[in-house]
C-alpha cells in the first residue's frame, strides 16, 4: 500500500512539474538549437514508458529508503544525484555524438534533472508521511 501511494503521488508530481518545464523552458530551448530534428507532436508512448519506469526507480532506490529512515532531505539529495546522472547520461551522450547538440542544452537539462528528481523524491516522501501520519 505504501509503495503504491508514494509511487502514484511521485508520478503526479513528476508529470505536472515536468510538463510545465517542458512547455515553457525546454521546448523553446531545444527548438532554437535542434528544431529541425524535432517532431511536431511528441511520441507519447515512449515518454510514458520513461516517466513510469524512471519514477519506479526513484521510488525504489531513493524515496522508500528515505521514508523508512524518516529523512525527507535524504530523498531530495539522493534524488538530485540520481536525476543528474540519468539526465546527464542522455545529454552527454547526445552532445558527444550529435552534430547540432549544444552545451547549453546539456547544462540546462542536467540541472533540471537534478532539481526535478530531488523535488519529486522529497515531495513523494513528505506527502506519504502526511497521509500515513509518520
Amino acid at each position: 500500500m505504501t509503495f503504491a501511494f508514494i509511487y502514484v503521488s511521485t508520478v503526479l508530481l513528476f508529470v505536472i512539474t515536468d510538463l510545465a518545464m517542458l512547455r515553457f523552458v525546454m521546448r523553446p530551448l531545444f527548438e532554437r538549437q535542434i528544431g529541425h530534428l524535432m517532431l511536431a507532436d511528441p511520441r507519447f508512448l515512449p515518454a510514458a514508458v520513461f516517466y513510469l519506469g524512471f519514477v519506479a526507480g526513484v521510488v525504489w532506490l531513493v524515496s522508500l529508503p528515505a521514508l523508512r529512515a524518516q529523512i525527507p532531505l535524504q530523498a531530495a539529495i539522493n534524488g538530485a544525484i540520481l536525476g543528474a546522472l540519468a539526465y546527464g547520461t542522455y545529454e552527454f551522450t547526445s552532445y558527444a555524438i550529435m552534430r547540432d547538440w549544444h552545451i547549453k542544452m546539456v547544462v540546462v537539462d542536467v540541472i533540471w534533472g537534478a532539481v526535478l528528481t530531488g523535488f519529486i523524491a522529497w515531495g513523494g516522501v513528505v506527502i506519504t508521511q502526511k497521509f500515513f501520519g509518520s
